[in-house]
């Protein structure tokens, strides 16, 4: 029997197959979800500006941590490029904020439990 991925786990079929949909370059749907502090954060008030989107499975965890601080250590880049990078998983805004301060992040982290 095949293991299933991590993906696998997190998703089912039916929302890997709806959610799964976008390229790099491709322009990101508007969204609205809450930010480490609890504040509601929308795409939409990133406008005018480029937005390094990416997506994780788990807050510290091995190679998400990884990513974050990549991320993070290439931030004054991305903002002299006039660019955002917004991070975003299933975990909690508690949970985010443990992870922003463990961490030392600069960037923004999203919480989008439902997987939307």
């Amino acid at each position: 029997m095949q293991r299933k991925t991590q993906i696998e786990d997190e998703f089912s079929a039916e929302d890997r197959e709806r959610k799964i949909t976008l390229q790099t370059g491709d322009a990101a749907p508007e969204f609205s979800l809450q930010n480490a502090d609890g504040a509601s954060v929308a795409l939409k008030d990133f406008a005018g500006k480029k937005v390094a989107l990416y997506f994780y499975p788990k807050d510290n965890t091995p190679g998400c941590t990884t990513e974050a601080c990549e991320f993070s250590a290439a931030y004054d880049d991305f903002i002299a490029a006039d660019c955002v990078i917004v991070g975003i998983s299933p975990d909690s805004a508690k949970s985010h904020a443990g992870f922003i301060a463990k961490q030392s992040l600069k960037h923004i982290l999203l919480s989008d439990p439902q997987h939307e």
